[in-house]
């Protein structure tokens, strides 16, 4: 659900963070900032950096949602309820 707002400060980045699967224009979006998207980056380094966190632009929200989507490490189960 868009915020019917604009968010700021920790709610913008994790309303962005969630949404960044979605790309820029859909998070711009359901951040309250209804397709605005230069604004939107903009508020988004500042509250990153209020934040103390290193945040060069929204790619870097989509990076991390893109590598946070693989799998790690390696799944170990038995072979059956009676086997190990």
């Amino acid at each position: 659900m868009a915020s019917p707002t604009p968010l700021h400060g920790t709610e913008l980045i994790d309303c962005a963070n969630a949404n960044a699967k979605e790309g820029i224009q859909a998070a711009a979006n359901l951040c309250g900032y209804s397709g605005d998207i230069v604004t939107f980056e903009r508020e988004l380094q500042t509250a990153a950096h209020q934040m103390g966190i290193q945040l060069h632009g929204f790619q870097d929200l989509k990076k991390k949602a893109e590598v946070s989507t693989q799998p790690q490490g390696e799944i170990v189960a038995p072979d059956s309820a009676t086997e190990l």
